[in-house]
C-alpha cells in the first residue's frame, strides 16, 4: 500500500507566490497549473488564479496549494504542518525553520523542549503555521 497524507493549502490569490516561497525554503520541484489550464472558472478575472500546485522534494517531503475562487470564502482552519526528524536532520530542520519563521512571526522559538528535543513553532509570511521539532541527540 502507498497512502499518502500531504498539506493542501488554501490562499486567496497568492498560491503562485507563496509556492515558490516554499520552493526557495525546501528545494524541489514544482508544478502550477491555473484555472484557465483546467478549464474550470468563466470568470476571466480567475484565469491565472491556481488550481492546482505541487511542489515535491529530492527527501519525499510533497506540499500542495490552490487559490480559492472568488465564490469561496478562504477556509479557516486550525491545522498547522509539522516538520520533524532525527537528530542527524539538525541542519536542513534549523535552515527550513530559519526560512519560514525570517519572514513571518516567531510563535514558540526553536530551542529544547522539555522533552529533550528542539522544537519551534512559527508562522510564515503567508500566515501558515509550522511546527519543527529535532530529536535531541540521545533519542
Amino acid at each position: 500500500m502507498s497512502i499518502r497524507l500531504n498539506p493542501y493549502l488554501s490562499f486567496r490569490d497568492s498560491t503562485r507566490e507563496a509556492m515558490t516561497f516554499y520552493q526557495s525554503v525546501f528545494g524541489g520541484e514544482l508544478t502550477l497549473s491555473t484555472f484557465a489550464e483546467f478549464q474550470v472558472s468563466q470568470d476571466p478575472a480567475e484565469q491565472e488564479k491556481i488550481m492546482h500546485s505541487m511542489l515535491t522534494t529530492e527527501n519525499g517531503l510533497v506540499l500542495m496549494a490552490a487559490d480559492v475562487p472568488n465564490s469561496m470564502e478562504v477556509p479557516e482552519s486550525s491545522a498547522s504542518v509539522s516538520l520533524s526528524g532525527e537528530h542527524e536532520d539538525d541542519e536542513p530542520l534549523r535552515r527550513y525553520w530559519d526560512r519560514l519563521s525570517g519572514s513571518g512571526a516567531v510563535v514558540e522559538p526553536l530551542s529544547v523542549a522539555p522533552w529533550g528535543d528542539a522544537f519551534g513553532m512559527c508562522a510564515d509570511k503567508f500566515g501558515v503555521r509550522w511546527m519543527v521539532n529535532i530529536a535531541g541527540p540521545g533519542a
